[in-house]
């Protein structure tokens, strides 16, 4: 279970580094702002014509007395709406990171350099065509597992006591476990580890993903959070990356005493015997 309160350090580790570094962080909002307004114009969009498209789908219920065709596609518009949240929720990330590719990187290299013993990043070598076609790539794979889980809980919500007490939590972990899947993409994806092996190395630590991602999914349910906390949350996956290879972190710890010591401080440290 340790590693839940580990995995959770590394959300607020990767959220103290952009605050620290400024720049960075009013760079990586931009590709968050675009994804959300896309966002919300189609959930807008989806609750004023919602109910239309499920009358069109529905022919058969025309016929159907009164409430019953009126509930019938009332249910279906709900549960329409429900399903394009979730759906946000899940994509948001893929979406983002696709959107903002070169900000991310550059974020994430920053940070490999920042907390690496030797300063150096590791770096993939490939256009960026090349990059961006490979994240489209393996993020389709991965909403395609997340749409299959989410059908699945869908299904299980219907069962009485289970469906309004397990099933919510098991969504969220869900839901944590890919959201952190598509952000440590962004690092491991310079190191040439594929979808398969990024996949094999989140299962092997279960609970260090849980006590990243599962956080950041619920503070993503609130509006615009998701925005402020994406730059944070790729620095954040970037030093967790780093833990699952074996990679040495440096202490942030160390590194702001070191930033905030006075000028001189060091050299008469090294003179004291």
């Amino acid at each position: 279970m340790r590693d839940l309160g580990v995995g959770f350090g590394y959300l607020l580790r990767g959220q103290r580094w952009v605050v620290r570094h400024g720049k960075s962080f009013g760079f990586g909002l931009l590709p968050g702002l675009i994804t959300l307004v896309l966002y919300a114009v189609a959930l807008v969009a989806l609750g004023v014509y919602g109910e239309d498209f499920v009358t069109w789908a529905t022919p058969f219920a025309d016929d159907w007395s009164s409430p019953w065709a009126g509930l019938f596609r009332g249910f279906l518009t709900a549960v329409l709406f429900a399903l394009a949240l979730l759906l946000a929720v899940l994509t948001f990330t893929a979406v983002t990171l696709l959107v903002g590719q070169p900000f991310y990187e550059s974020l994430s290299e920053k940070v490999d350099r920042d907390v690496s013993p030797d300063g150096t990043a590791p770096e993939s070598g490939l256009p960026l065509w090349r990059e961006l076609w490979i994240s489209a790539r393996d993020s389709v794979r991965i909403l395609v597992r997340a749409l299959v889980w989410a059908v699945l809980l869908f299904a299980l919500g219907f069962v009485p006591f289970v469906g309004q007490t397990v099933v919510p939590v098991l969504g969220f972990f869900v839901t944590g476990f890919f959201l952190t899947e598509e952000l440590v993409a962004v690092a491991l994806q310079r190191r040439d580890v594929d979808l398969r092996a990024r996949l094999a190395l989140l299962r092997s630590r279960k609970t260090l993903v849980w006590g990243f991602g599962t956080p950041l999914g619920l503070a993503f349910l609130v509006p615009f959070v998701a925005v402020f906390l994406m730059p944070g949350a790729v620095a954040g996956a970037t030093l967790m990356a780093r833990d699952l290879l074996g990679e040495e972190i440096r202490e942030d710890d160390a590194d702001e005493d070191s930033e905030e010591a006075p000028e001189g401080a060091s050299e008469q440290r090294s003179a004291t015997p």
